[in-house]
């Protein structure tokens, strides 16, 4: 069984690094040879998620400029693991030093003490900290690309729901260029506004909002993924429930599927152009744990941030008595805007290993 740190069979990423630690970074092994890549195409998309960009995130300033240290030459990954790093420069530790003995609602303090006997790293929330999600873009950008450039399968992921504030019209191919058009990433301007508004109203009051993203990955070939304990499901579910705050997975119908009637649900088979596809997608995509062809469509549920300005009741460990505690510190009021090139990185290196696994995708480009 491979440590927790690390994901993927024949593409394994292996994070490394603490949120207030000198720095953060990741190990993409198993990735062929012959990938042009450079680290312009990795920034890119850990820009999206880098932190301090607008009012409705943590004003933490990271410039999270990634460096790739082995695995590319002369532009192409050269088959070795590939290692990238990003240094920490904008860490406030004097902000946690209140929290040695005093644990935070929400948070992973209380579970972390007693498994690690006290010496993790409390800064930020060390290793449990969401700055790790940083790590899976990493790995996330290449795998991306690898998906496009040998199978044509691209993944793309915006908010749909920000608390009780929902998109009104269902995605469609014309709204992908307008995703990362609004400072929350919902491709509908006129819903963007309205999120940004209940977010920012949440931190005036020293709270936070959860929301949901929903994630679409076209042209996906069928056949891709393992049954029983390999499905592409099981396998999606645990990268996407290792990015902190997801509380909540669903394919296709997902729960509203339990309403219905089998008549109701089920994806009837049609031709198109040739091609066996589903009259629907109530499937999201997967059966019997494998891809059938079309849109894998995901539904992901994330928790209101833990970290508000707002005192909150809780345990002083060392006393053994209760008390107050105010957190200190820059926080997301809401961290689902900064979500989805995260989810887009965790699909798509699931994906690629699979697509390694099952020979759809070659060791040597």
């Amino acid at each position: 069984m491979l440590p927790g740190s690390s994901i993927g069979q024949r593409l394994v990423l292996t994070s490394f690094g603490e949120s207030h630690g000198k720095s953060i970074g990741a190990v993409l092994d198993g990735c062929p040879a012959g990938l042009e890549i450079d680290e312009k195409e990795i920034q890119q998309m850990l820009d999206l998620r880098k932190p301090g960009q607008s009012l409705i995130s943590t004003q933490r300033k990271e410039g999270d400029i990634v460096e790739i240290i082995s695995g590319v030459f002369r532009g192409h990954t050269t088959g070795a693991p590939i290692t990238m790093i990003v240094w920490n420069s904008d860490q406030k530790s004097k902000d946690y030093e209140n929290l040695k003995t005093k644990l935070r609602p929400g948070h992973s303090d209380y579970p972390a003490m007693v498994k690690y006997n006290h010496f993790n790293d409390y800064r930020g929330g060390g290793r449990f900290s969401g700055r790790l999600t940083a790590t899976h873009v990493m790995g996330g950008a290449i795998a991306r690309k690898l998906l496009k450039v040998t199978l044509g399968v691209e993944t793309n992921s915006f908010t749909t729901q920000i608390g009780k504030i929902k998109m009104e019209n269902k995605f469609n191919e014309k709204m992908i260029n307008s995703i990362y058009k609004n400072e929350v990433r919902c491709p509908e301007e006129k819903t963007a506004k309205k999120m940004r508004e209940v977010i920012l109203d949440a931190r005036k009051k020293g709270d936070s909002l959860g929301g949901i993203i929903e994630s679409i990955t076209t042209n996906v070939p069928v056949g891709i993924g393992e049954p029983i304990f390999g499905s592409l499901e099981s396998d999606l579910s645990k990268a996407i429930f290792s990015i902190p705050s997801v509380k909540g997975v669903e394919f296709g119908s997902g729960f509203k599927g339990s309403e219905l009637l089998g008549s109701e649900n089920n994806d009837l088979y049609t031709i198109k152009k040739g091609k066996i596809i589903t009259k629907t997608n109530n499937s999201g995509g997967i059966l019997g744990g494998i891809s059938n062809g079309m849109p894998i469509t995901i539904r992901i549920a994330f928790k209101p941030a833990s970290s508000i300005a707002q005192k909150q009741s809780t345990v002083d460990i060392k006393t053994k008595k209760d008390t107050i505690l105010q957190v200190k510190g820059r926080h997301d009021p809401c961290v689902v805007p900064r979500a989805p090139p995260v989810v887009d990185s965790l699909v798509a290196l699931t994906l690629a290993d699979h697509a390694l696994l099952s020979g759809a995708i070659k060791p040597v480009l």
